[in-house]
């Protein structure tokens, strides 16, 4: 195959996931003003809020999953293992553990299920959706053995200690002004990501693993070691959105947390990465999480109960695949 066909090879699946990017921004501003001008008190400071606050930790869970996704892989143990860390880091807090490294004890249990998921997937040849699954059973289960199955609080704005939680990771009132601080971390985390996937070796070996494995195995590269790094690039993540949940609604509850990763690999795949590898971005992915965080919001505007909500979200989870399955037996 010439250089010129090799070439147009790899342009015509970046050119699809360019042209999916561009309708799933059209859904997003459609759905938008649908929910504006039927939502109730949908088009308001107040609601653009909400949505922010939505996105944060279904934001961190789905940019970390596109590292997984383009590899070709997936992780089923996101949300589960999203609530375990903030369970654990709220236990060793309630311990008498400073709570700065409460929360760093959080980040460190994601990277450690993120390793663990890595090293099964990579070097034990364990199928990813069974590897992950068992990883969910274990974090659900971890979650309820180090709480006692107790529900856990983190700190309110009013806490003699880790009073200034919410204000770092949330949002912070000034002269009568919300600002969304959580916006601001969601913003660096996929700056970074960005420059991760597109600028780095990081990123070459991750859509190079996700194209074609086994011929970057015949090219003498270690395919173990960047199957395993974006496993530990989703646990990384995985701690954060913990952290991002828990200054959101601050209550964790044991065993709790799936599902949440079903929104996160919905956002994945509408915002235009391929469940069969080599084909995603960064920008997708966050066009596909504030579309599923507004249809959150603005579903409960309109006084639809959360169950329909579920349900909605399965079938936009069953059209995303369908559309990707479609586009790549055309590739």
């Amino acid at each position: 195959m010439s250089s010129k066909e090799t070439s147009t090879a790899v342009a015509k699946p970046r050119l699809k996931s360019g042209q999916q990017r561009l309708f799933a921004l059209i859904a997003l501003i459609a759905i938008y003003v649908i929910f504006a001008a039927f939502g109730n008190r949908f088009f308001t400071y107040r609601t653009f809020m909400n949505i922010l606050e939505q996105s944060y930790y279904i934001g961190f869970l789905a940019v970390g999953v596109t590292f997984i996704i383009i590899t070709g892989g997936i992780d089923l143990s996101l949300g589960t293992v999203m609530m375990c860390s903030a369970m654990v880091g709220l236990v060793s807090f309630g311990a008498g553990v400073p709570f700065v490294l409460a929360l760093i004890i959080t980040l460190l249990v994601g990277v450690l299920f993120g390793v663990l998921n890595g090293v099964l997937v990579s070097y034990l040849k364990l199928p990813a959706f069974i590897a992950t699954m068992g990883s969910m059973m274990i974090a659900l289960g971890l979650s309820a053995i180090v709480s006692k199955v107790q529900t856990r609080h983190f700190p309110s704005r009013t806490a003699e200690v880790g009073s200034w939680f919410q204000n770092v990771f949330r949002s912070v009132n000034m002269d009568g002004t919300v600002i969304p601080t959580g916006a601001f971390w969601l913003v660096g985390l996929i700056v970074i990501a960005v420059i991760v996937l597109n600028k780095t070796r990081i990123g070459r070996y991750t859509f190079a693993v996700g194209s074609n494995e086994e011929a970057v195995r015949l090219s003498g590269v270690a395919v173990e070691k960047w199957k395993l790094i974006p496993y530990i690039i989703a646990g990384f993540c995985t701690g954060m959105a913990g952290i991002m949940y828990g200054a959101t609604y601050t209550t964790i509850i044991p065993q709790t947390g799936q599902g949440e990763e079903l929104n996160a690999i919905a956002a994945v795949v509408i915002g235009g990465t391929s469940l069969s590898g080599g084909i995603g971005s960064i920008t997708g992915t966050v066009i596909g999480v504030f579309i599923m965080s507004v249809l959150q919001v603005g579903l409960m505007s309109m006084n639809v109960q959360p169950h329909y909500q579920k349900v909605l979200t399965g079938i936009i989870v069953i059209m995303a695949v369908f559309i990707d399955i479609r586009q790549h037996k055309k590739r």
